[in-house]
């Protein structure tokens, strides 16, 4: 089963963007994540929305932040990409006429509730700030600064 790594891969490109001076292209983050640039456009998207970066045209545009990591939360990028849920599993039948299948549902889909308001809760209490700072520290640990850091995005 194949997991989405969009909420991974949009808070990368959000540490990447924390790091960097300048603008940086959708075809620049697109290659530091290994995808096309139509889909780091399709998902900046979300974001631009949301008020978290800001996109400018023509030579020397591209993405920044437009508001602190300090101001966003792992959960509020989750919403800016529309919520996708996090778990794969569902219910097998969720129209059934089967009584069994109907108890099935409502068990699976009560506790299937609860895990993703618990997640989404959790994700709500860590803000981008706390990314950047172990970042920083696991640089400090391999003796690097952030000239060391690579900004090819």
């Amino acid at each position: 089963m194949k997991r989405d790594g969009k909420l991974s891969g949009v808070l990368h490109m959000l540490l990447h963007l924390a790091e960097t001076r300048e603008p940086a292209t959708s075809e620049t983050l697109a290659r530091a994540m290994n995808t096309n640039p139509v889909v780091v456009r399709r998902l900046m998207a979300g974001l631009r929305k949301a008020g978290f970066v800001a996109s400018a045209k023509g030579h020397g545009g591209g993405w920044v932040l437009s508001c602190p990591l300090s101001d966003m939360t792992l959960g509020d990028v989750h919403a800016a990409l529309g919520a996708p849920p996090f778990l794969a599993a569902g219910l097998r039948d969720e129209q059934s006429t089967c009584l069994v299948e109907q108890a099935v549902n409502t068990a699976l889909g009560s506790a299937y509730a609860e895990a993703e308001a618990l997640l989404v809760a959790r994700l709500h209490g860590v803000k981008l700030s706390v990314l950047a700072e172990d970042f920083h520290h696991r640089m400090q640990a391999r003796g690097l600064s952030p000239k060391d850091f690579h900004h090819d995005v």
